[in-house]
């Protein structure tokens, strides 16, 4: 995670992004930390990226990188406002080179944005889209880096511009995610892979609530998703509601500040 000090919403590349609207970056370091809180109260670790003046967007860590099993892929984002994120994602890995092995990407990729892992799927299986940031070729390099097969999956509203705007993993083997967002032959793929997935609709989306962290019983989301909240809680899970409304702004909610670690 990467604390957001140096939040503003300057540029505007995806829908959410105004530069007409004010940030209030001392709220948004508050919300961010009370995530990061409730996260380290589950008993989980959170290691800490040190943002860099002149990148407001790198509180979007998720973005930086995907890791499996101790193999790290790199990112290279499409908009060069964020180009230079990658950098300290990559130097974090390679300080540790004893625990991670980085690969630099060739192909336009942002990380666990459009990628996500399902380690008890169908034996070992990533989600992979494309369509607004990540560029199908990823999917092939990735499946070489990671030798996890991938499975393409393509976005089709501009609002949920990544995969994990979309989709998020439940657990280790299910997901949830929200239909009208990938074309109709990936909904296919996805009825197909996960015929017990749980279904979002339209306003669980909108409200940011399918950018979740979910360690398999908490389930990290937005404040907003009040609805969504309710039926995970249905279904055995443990909602953890948080307040991300300023990070919001930059088109982003709990997920996107998250780069989940798999050793």
């Amino acid at each position: 995670m990467c604390p957001p000090k140096n939040f503003v919403v300057e540029y505007a590349i995806n829908p959410w992004m105004d530069t007409t609207t004010p940030v209030d970056t001392e709220l948004a370091v508050k919300q961010w930390s009370m995530l990061r809180d409730a996260v380290t109260d589950a008993g989980h670790t959170v290691h800490e990226l040190t943002p860099v003046a002149g990148l407001p967007d790198m509180v979007f860590a998720a973005n930086g990188a995907f890791s499996v099993d101790g193999v790290v892929y790199g990112a290279r984002y499409k908009y060069p406002q964020r180009a230079a994120e990658a950098i300290a994602h990559r130097e974090f890995y390679q300080a540790r080179a004893g625990e991670w092995r980085f690969v630099a990407p060739n192909e336009t990729n942002e990380g666990e944005g459009d990628f996500t892992y399902l380690p008890e799927a169908h034996g070992g299986l990533i989600l992979a889209g494309y369509g607004f940031r990540t560029e199908p070729a990823a999917h092939a390099e990735a499946q070489e880096v990671l030798r996890r097969p991938v499975i393409s999956l393509r976005l089709v509203d501009p609002r949920l511009y990544h995969l994990d705007t979309a989709l998020a993993a439940l657990d280790d083997s299910n997901i949830i995610y929200y239909p009208a967002a990938f074309s109709d032959s990936s909904q296919a793929v996805l009825r197909q892979l996960f015929p017990d997935a749980m279904i979002a609709d339209g306003a669980d989306a909108l409200a940011f609530g399918l950018n979740l962290v979910s360690d398999g019983r908490n389930v990290f989301l937005n404040t907003e998703a009040t609805a969504l909240a309710g039926r995970l809680a249905d279904a055995g899970f443990h909602p953890v509601l948080v307040d991300l409304s300023e990070l919001k702004k930059g088109g982003g909610s709990v997920k996107c500040t998250m780069a989940e670690l798999r050793a």
